[in-house]
């Protein structure tokens, strides 16, 4: 793919500014954009490069952050009053090239429509424990109804058996996570520790802040990531675990192919805005997803032989900490518009 260095237009801008707002393994952020022309229309690349190698080797995760992304792309062309246009794995020689999205007819976005794009900046991702007020029954139908708009499902864990067992699973992972030196030296780097490196090299900020992952991991029913290694220097006892852990939800698919987990990735975004416009934000623990063995268990177990694309955790955080995002201009670059003969 050949692209050009020039200033991008003002819509290829907004629409990258809306995309890199998205959700992505450990704030790792694997992706780049196309402008193609001026403002003409607007591709979706896989950053391989972001991959995190040991955690997502088959890249499913850095596609789900690109459906996030993709989510993100078509809220902000409704957003300026026309109607997204989208081509999904435009290239069959090209994996990376993941969609592009045009500018359709034009027609003013519905307050509805509108509602994803005002909760763009207010979600973010949570870590440790949700805080005391309940989610409704009226907003997880609600949520599961934008899940099933995209071709998902979001399937709430409502009886204790199915939660414990998904807990289980978690811990299992998680504990494997933390005796595995190089996918713990793989995590480190994810954090504010590993980013001054990375501004050193010029690559933007990326990764999670520490002030974020300072809660105990296994204060909640499901382990969370330990950044900080604080499970070496002090246990929790099992009757302090569970508080606030929220409602736990599994996101799923008929199919396991790379365009379920684009389908994915916009479901879940979906899903995350509708909450995050009402005050409830996501942990997520997809640590048993990352080992086929347990993602199989997961699937057998759980979901009914669905695909398990992301665990969840919804809730009301007691404060949210947002993640640092790179420049635009180390994301979106240009192509030349073809030449009109």
């Amino acid at each position: 793919m050949t692209v050009t260095e020039g200033k991008p237009g003002r819509a290829a801008l907004h629409l990258a500014r809306a995309a890199s707002l998205a959700p992505s393994p450990h704030n790792s952020q694997p992706w780049f954009f196309v402008e193609e022309g001026h403002d003409r229309a607007f591709e979706v690349h896989a950053d391989a490069g972001r991959r995190m190698p040991l955690t997502d080797p088959g890249g499913r995760e850095m596609v789900i952050a690109c459906g996030a992304a993709l989510l993100n792309v078509r809220t902000a062309v409704r957003h300026l009053g026309f109607r997204p246009l989208v081509d999904v794995l435009p290239e069959a020689a090209d994996q990376r090239f993941l969609a592009r999205v045009s500018f359709g007819a034009h027609a003013a976005p519905t307050d509805d429509e509108e509602s994803p794009a005002r909760a763009l900046s207010l979600r973010h991702t949570h870590r440790g424990p949700f805080g005391p007020e309940p989610v409704t029954e009226a907003l997880l139908a609600e949520l599961r109804d934008r899940a099933r708009a995209e071709g998902a499902v979001l399937q709430v864990l409502d009886v204790p058996e199915k939660v414990g067992l998904l807990a289980r699973l978690v811990d299992t992972a998680e504990r494997a996570d933390r005796t595995d030196l190089w996918r713990a030296v793989e995590l480190a780097h994810r954090t504010d520790l590993w980013r001054a490196v990375e501004l050193a090299h010029r690559v933007g900020p990326t990764g999670v802040p520490v002030g974020a992952c300072r809660a105990h991991p296994d204060l909640t029913l499901l382990a969370g990531r330990d950044y900080l290694g604080l499970s070496r220097r002090y246990t929790v006892s099992k009757r302090r675990r569970g508080v606030g852990t929220g409602i736990v939800a599994v996101l799923c698919t008929p199919y396991d192919q790379p365009a379920d987990w684009l389908l994915a990735g916009q479901a879940l975004q979906r899903v995350l805005l509708h909450a995050a416009g009402h005050g409830v934000m996501a942990a997520f623990h997809t640590q048993p997803l990352e080992r086929p063995e347990l993602r199989e268990e997961v699937r057998r177990k759980v979901t009914a032989g669905r695909y398990p694309q992301m665990v969840l955790r919804l809730g009301r955080p007691p404060h949210v900490c947002p993640t640092p995002r790179r420049p635009l201009d180390r994301v979106l670059t240009r192509r030349p518009a073809p030449l009109v003969r």
